[in-house]
């Protein structure tokens, strides 16, 4: 265990950001299985946005890799484009 007061508030702040982390993974993961389940146009786009949205805030914070983010955001769209 560290001794240092500086290192055990930083045991603490990761910890709380992990948790913060894991998080907005997860959330965003449910909202791109929730975008790929739609059906019809309409709904894909109105979703769309907001878990690009979801995606660039997860790469912007290093959760994920922004190359994997891009891919993410391409897939979706091209998914979307091709709904009827």
């Amino acid at each position: 265990m560290a001794n240092h007061k500086s290192s055990l508030k930083r045991i603490r702040a990761n910890a709380t950001k992990r948790l913060r982390n894991r998080y907005q993974a997860k959330t965003t993961r449910t909202f791109v299985k929730r975008l790929r389940a739609s059906v019809d146009k309409k709904s894909g786009q109105e979703l769309l946005p907001k878990v690009i949205s979801m995606l660039d805030r997860l790469a912007k914070k290093n959760v994920i890799h922004k190359n994997k983010a891009a891919n993410n955001k391409s897939k979706l769209t091209k998914f979307v484009n091709g709904l009827k």
